[in-house]
């Protein structure tokens, strides 16, 4: 059973999780170690159960509290170079596994790829994640959607994507107008409109989880993302999960795994199993199997 959780996300903080029964993989960790710990437990998900962390990029709210994870639980930080040289620069070279967007990085039950994308961080991807056969996709912090994201993000049964502003809320705030273009630039975030028009686009069967993330708290609400990207999933056919991940809300667990018999593959959210089994192959799945420079 492969589950989804969102411990929180927001510009002042972005983290998820997708666990197995071997245990999970946090996927950015933008907020305090000890924060995350929380959040975590606040969800039924054990933090000694952490296998790794994938970053996107560097930034606070996504890496702030990787490098005392991953040093504490000793496990491997996921990224790409550039994130992980820049995480050096600021003080923190925990055991890494390089990303690299010319193939998957494969460990325990995940394999994780990523591709480029536009934001003003030192190299920034989005993620393709596997586990088993369930592909889910994440992607925020880029204002025009590439190429190659689109590429990615095809044929998923989930994905994490960023509904960052209301366009008239934006223009309305009180944002001076430099940061205005400066959020809706293609270096910037991406508007409401404009993740419906990309999840229209992306939009197959399989699709059957959407979260949508990162939204501003000044310049969207929950309502207002919905009211905007319901119709444009709906009026594919999509029959799924909506759910918006909120800074201060945690999210889950959401199952991803797709039953045999159900055309949706919507499922109850189920409680989560209880903490790491006697036996675990946890220590066996890292041994020799990252950098520790």
């Amino acid at each position: 059973m492969i589950r989804l959780y969102a411990l929180g996300s927001g510009s002042a903080g972005n983290a998820f999780a997708v666990e197995t029964p071997e245990g999970f993989l946090l996927v950015d960790a933008g907020f305090s170690a000890k924060e995350i710990e929380r959040r975590a437990r606040r969800l039924g998900l054990a933090p000694e159960r952490l296998l790794a962390i994938a970053l996107t990029h560097e930034h606070g709210d996504h890496a702030g509290g990787a490098v005392r994870l991953a040093r504490k639980f000793e496990v491997p930080v996921l990224a790409t170079p550039g994130t992980l040289s820049a995480l050096a620069r600021q003080g923190g070279a925990p055991p890494r596994r390089p990303l690299r967007t010319s193939g998957l990085v494969e460990f325990g039950p995940f394999s994780v790829g990523c591709c480029p994308i536009l934001h003003d961080a030192a190299e920034p991807v989005a993620l393709a994640i596997e586990c088993g056969s369930v592909r889910l996709g994440v992607a925020y912090d880029f204002g025009r959607p590439t190429a190659g994201l689109r590429y990615l993000l095809r044929e998923m049964d989930a994905v994490v994507l960023e509904a960052n502003y209301d366009e008239l809320l934006l223009r309305t705030s009180d944002y001076p107008p430099s940061v205005q273009h400066r959020i809706a630039g293609s270096g910037g975030h991406l508007s409401n409109r404009g993740t419906a028009e990309l999840l229209r686009e992306l939009f197959t069967t399989r699709l059957r989880t959407v979260v949508l993330a990162h939204l501003s708290q000044r310049c969207n609400t929950r309502e207002a993302a919905i009211r905007t990207v319901r119709p444009a999933l709906e009026i594919r056919g999509f029959r799924g999960r909506l759910e918006v991940a909120l800074q201060d809300e945690g999210l889950g667990p959401l199952d991803l795994t797709r039953e045999q018999g159900d055309p949706s593959g919507a499922e109850v959210s189920a409680p989560c199993p209880g903490p790491e089994e006697p036996g675990s192959n946890r220590d066996e799945l890292w041994e020799g199997r990252f950098d520790e420079a």
